[in-house]
C-alpha cells in the first residue's frame, strides 16, 4: 500500500469518525434542547399555577376584606341609628312635664327613701330644671332636703353622709337598665332581624 492510500484511508476514517461525532453531537444537542424545552414548559406551567394561585388568594383576600368592611359599615350605621333612637328617647323623657313628671319623681323618691329609713338626714339631688318640683316633693319627707343639682334627665339621686349610701333613681339610670335589657329586641325591631 502506498503512503497516499494509507493517508487517504486515515482521512476517510477521520471523516467518517468526524461525521459520527457530529451526528452524535447533533443528536445530543437535540436531546438537550428537547430537555430544556420540556423543563421550560414545566417551569412555565408551574409559574402559571403559582400566578393563578396568587391571584385566587388576592381575590379571596380582597373579597374577605370587602365583606368585613361592609359588615363594619353596617354595624356603624346600626350604631348610629340606635344612638339616634336613644337620643330621641332621652329627649322625650326630658320633656315629660306636669303631673306625670311629679308622679314619676315621687315614685322614684319613695323607692330611694326606703334605703334611708334609719338616716336622720338625706340630700335629694335632681335636674336643675326640677328644683321647684323637688322642693315640693321633698317637703313631704322628714329629714330630707334638696341638694345641688346633678346632670340628669330627671328623677332623683339620694345620699346621706351618715350611711354613706347613694341611690341613683334618675330617669337616666332607669333608661339605662331598660335599654340594656331590651337592646336586642330594639335592634331586631329596627333592623327587622
Amino acid at each position: 500500500m502506498s503512503l497516499d492510500t494509507v493517508v487517504e484511508d486515515i482521512r476517510d476514517e477521520a471523516r467518517a469518525r468526524a461525521e459520527e461525532i457530529r451526528a452524535e453531537g447533533e443528536e445530543r444537542a437535540e436531546e438537550i434542547v428537547s430537555e430544556a424545552e420540556q423543563e421550560a414548559d414545566d417551569i412555565r406551567a408551574e409559574a402559571e399555577r403559582e400566578v393563578e394561585k396568587t391571584v385566587d388568594q388576592e381575590r379571596e383576600q380582597k373579597l374577605s376584606s370587602a365583606k368585613l368592611e361592609a359588615k363594619q359599615e353596617r354595624l356603624e350605621a346600626r350604631r348610629e341609628v340606635l344612638e339616634e333612637v336613644r337620643n330621641d328617647v332621652e329627649a322625650q323623657i326630658a320633656d315629660i312635664s306636669g303631673d306625670e313628671r311629679e308622679e314619676l319623681t315621687r315614685s322614684l323618691l319613695d323607692a330611694a327613701a326606703e334605703e334611708f329609713e334609719d338616716a336622720e338626714t338625706a340630700r335629694v339631688h335632681g335636674r336643675e330644671d326640677d328644683q321647684e318640683l323637688l322642693e315640693s316633693v321633698v317637703a313631704d319627707y322628714d329629714g330630707f332636703e334638696v341638694g345641688d343639682p346633678v346632670d340628669c334627665l330627671g328623677g332623683v339621686v339620694v345620699e346621706s353622709d351618715e350611711s354613706r349610701v347613694r341611690v341613683d333613681n334618675t330617669f337616666d339610670s332607669a333608661l339605662e337598665d331598660v335599654w340594656d335589657d331590651n337592646l336586642r329586641e330594639i335592634s331586631a325591631r329596627l333592623f327587622e332581624e
